[in-house]
Formats: C-alpha cells, sequence, structure tokens
C-alpha cells in the first residue's frame, strides 16, 4: 500500500514538473489570449445635422453650428473666416466649406474626424460669393468680384486653377452642380445688379469650359438643378423669368415669366417641382418641372411679410415659406406652411419680432428641411438664433404636441459685441443654413 502510494506520489510530481517546463518554454510570464473586440464610434457625418453659417460682423472670425435633427441640440461649433456667407458639403457628408468674404478664404473642416479646420486662401481681392461641391473631390468658389471661378481640391485644400467664366461679365454670384457631377454652371451678373447675366457651364473633369456663355434675363441670382441632372433653371431677378437650360447640349430651351422681383428658389426632387419666392409682389409661386419650359404656375399664393426663403419637405407634402417684414427698426419673421396639393395655407407660424440687426444679408432669413423631414429650420439674421420647427406631431416627457409648431429658437454663439448699456455679449448673426445628408 505504501508502495502505490508512493509511486502515484511520483506520477504527479512528474506531471507538474512537465507543466512547469511548458509554461517555461512559453515565456517567462503567463499572459492569458485576448482577442480584442474594435468598438464603432458614432459617426458624425451618419447623423441628420443641418449647418448654421453665422457671421460675427467685420472684424471678427464668424462660426458654423451644427444642430443635431434628432436632440434639437448645438453638437459643435467650428471657427469660420471674415463674413462668412455661403457654405456647401461634399456630396458623401464628410467635409464642409465656407467662404468667407471679407479675406478672401474658404474654411473647411471635416464632420467624421477631429481635424482643426483648415483655411484656403483665395486671390486677393476676389470676394467669394458661393461654393459648391461637383463631386467627393472637387469644390469650385464663385469669386464674384474677379469674374473667375476656383477649383478647390478635397484631399489638399489646395486651388487648382482659376478660369474665367465670362469675358464681359464681373460678378459670378451663384453656382450650380449637377446631380451626376459631370458640369458646373456658373451664373454671373454683369456689371452688377440690372445688367444681362450669363450662364457659363464647366466641365468638372478638365475645368474647360463647354462653349460660350449663354445669355439669360437680367440679374440673374439664383439657379437649381433637376434631379435627373437634364435641366438647370436660372432665376433672373430683374426680367422676373427663369431660364430652362438643356444641360446635354448647353442650350437655352427657353424662359418662362414668375415676377420682377423673385429671389429665390427651391427644387422639389419628390414632385420635381420649383417653388419660387417673390418679396416685391409678396408671393409663392409653384411650377411642374416637367415641360420644356413650364408653362402655366401650378399655383401662386399670396405670402405676407416679405417672404425671402422656401424649404419643402422631403416627402412632398408640404411647404415651408420664410418671411421677414422690416417696418422701422424692427424686423418681424415668421414662416407659412403650404399644402403641395393645391398650394393652400395650412398655418402660419410666427417667430421673432427684434431690432433690426443685419443690414444687407444675402439671406435675412434662411430656410432648410432636414434630410429626414423631422424638422424644417429658420436661421434668422436679425434674431442671432434659428427657429426650429416640428414637423410631425409628437408625444413626450413634456407633453403632447401637434406638428408645424415651434420647439425652440436655438442662439447664436456669443459675438464680439456686447449691448450699449452693457451686459452679455450679443449673439452672432446666421448668414446662411443648409442641410446635411
Amino acid at each position: 500500500m505504501r508502495r502505490t502510494d508512493h509511486f502515484f506520489r511520483t506520477c504527479r510530481i512528474a506531471g507538474l514538473l512537465v507543466l512547469l517546463v511548458i509554461c517555461v518554454a512559453c515565456g517567462d510570464t503567463f499572459r492569458p489570449v485576448a482577442i480584442p473586440q474594435a468598438s464603432t464610434p458614432p459617426n458624425p457625418g451618419a447623423l441628420h445635422f443641418v449647418l448654421v453659417i453665422n457671421d460675427n460682423g467685420p472684424a471678427n472670425p464668424g462660426s458654423s453650428t451644427r444642430i443635431d435633427v434628432a436632440g434639437d441640440s448645438n453638437v459643435s461649433v467650428e471657427p469660420a473666416g471674415l463674413t462668412p456667407v455661403h457654405a456647401g458639403i461634399l456630396p458623401n457628408g464628410s467635409r464642409v466649406y465656407i467662404v468667407n468674404a471679407g479675406e478672401d478664404s474658404l474654411t473647411s473642416f471635416s464632420l467624421i474626424s477631429a481635424i482643426v479646420p483648415f483655411t484656403t486662401s483665395l486671390p486677393p481681392g476676389s470676394n467669394p460669393a458661393f461654393v459648391a461641391a461637383s463631386d467627393n473631390n472637387n469644390v469650385w468658389v464663385a469669386n464674384s468680384a474677379t469674374g473667375m471661378v476656383s477649383q478647390v481640391s478635397s484631399a489638399s485644400n489646395a486651388v487648382l486653377q482659376t478660369i474665367a467664366v465670362d469675358s464681359t461679365t464681373s460678378n459670378p454670384i451663384a453656382l450650380v452642380a449637377t446631380p451626376d457631377g459631370k458640369k458646373l454652371y456658373s451664373i454671373n451678373q454683369t456689371g452688377g445688379s440690372g445688367g444681362t447675366g450669363s450662364v457659363t457651364s464647366i466641365n468638372v473633369v478638365d475645368a474647360t469650359l463647354n462653349g460660350s456663355p449663354l445669355i439669360t434675363g437680367t440679374t440673374p441670382i439664383w439657379g437649381v438643378a433637376r434631379s435627373d441632372s437634364n435641366r438647370v433653371y436660372v432665376l433672373n431677378s430683374g426680367s422676373g423669368t427663369i431660364s430652362v437650360i438643356d444641360t446635354l447640349s448647353d442650350t437655352i430651351l427657353g424662359d418662362f415669366t414668375v415676377a420682377a422681383g423673385a429671389n429665390y428658389m427651391a427644387y422639389d426632387s419628390k414632385l420635381n417641382r420649383i417653388y419660387i419666392t417673390n418679396p416685391v409682389a409678396n408671393t409663392l409661386t409653384a411650377f411642374s418641372a416637367t415641360a420644356d419650359p413650364p408653362a402655366n404656375p401650378l399655383f401662386t399664393v399670396p405670402i405676407a411679410a416679405n417672404p425671402v426663403s422656401v424649404a419643402p419637405l422631403p416627402d412632398g407634402t408640404r411647404i415651408y415659406v420664410g418671411s421677414v417684414a422690416v417696418s422701422g427698426s424692427t424686423a418681424t419673421s415668421q414662416v407659412t406652411v403650404l399644402n403641395t396639393i393645391d398650394g393652400s395655407v395650412r398655418t402660419v407660424i410666427p417667430l421673432t419680432s427684434v431690432a433690426t440687426a443685419c443690414t444687407s444679408p444675402r439671406f435675412r432669413l434662411s430656410m432648410a428641411a432636414a434630410a429626414s423631414g423631422a424638422r424644417v429650420y429658420a436661421a434668422n439674421c436679425d434674431a442671432g438664433s434659428t427657429a426650429i420647427i416640428r414637423t410631425q406631431a409628437e408625444t413626450t416627457s413634456s407633453g403632447t404636441f401637434s406638428a408645424d409648431t415651434l420647439v425652440l429658437n436655438m442662439p447664436a454663439p456669443a459675438s464680439a459685441n456686447t449691448p450699449t448699456g452693457g451686459g452679455n455679449a450679443l449673439p452672432q448673426n446666421p448668414v446662411f443654413i443648409l442641410s446635411g445628408p
């Protein structure tokens, strides 16, 4: 019995020695095997958002505010340059570009990584007025004071080349990129407002001009492209017409009449329509984009208080028209909600009545609808805030709310100015808003 116990004891000791040798052979220190599980951080570019561009006076850099649609919250503020006036975003939603008229520059920053904003210098004296992305590789800047359009690489943020768009024109005021990314159209005013304008077609592949500039009506001011990329529409504010361009042949198919003074239009891809605001006639007019050119309006609706901007819902059900009426030193703003089926007024949403704070902005009230359609936004220059409007009925912990009601007025970042009598800094002035993908 003792011999048996001794045998088993000897076997156990031998086994432990074998294990010890194996462990020593594996290394000096035992480490358990662990396979790291990569986590996926939230991608800001994948969230629905709108971007508000804010002016901070002629001597102070402006800013951009990114508003999260789902949370009705300001999720980031990025610096811009002096007197920012317009902004664009790459089609993939990865990067934002802001043109700064006060310092002839382009500010850009990433929406998907924490990279410091980059400033690209534009030709001196260019007075940039508009930026558009033709694809994910290039953005284009309209240099209104030099009659030139600059091509900027999205990879290097460098100006690749600057081209003259019309030898007789000194003021390219807006750009339209076709959705297929093949062409860019520069909308040019001759000798400032009041002169006959033109449109220049640019091949974005090699930055060459597609023929001679096309002659439009007087004071062209805005343009939109049809979703199939076959048509571009140019709004001529002075002559009260819209020029229809065939993008395949780069010819003008004809003009159709709106009314003199029309200042802005938006394209509704869901219904294939064009909506035009006119602060002189105080109207909103809708045209179908199926005819060449559209003959008669689908409807024209009287809009009180100086309509200056319009945003259609992505689902094609409603139109939101922003208005600002100035009386003396007071600016009063509102949003009129229309049904797209017949243009009937659904409701009017009062916004603010404040002391005028914006003397000559291009957009005194800039409108945008979120890509999800859950919110509509009105960037209010005079009020220094952005109105957030819910488009659907909601029930939250705070109660039940009907559609087309004001959620809140979100203030812009603090400016460098304080009230005359002292106190906290005044907010910056929103001058443009655009919706992210």
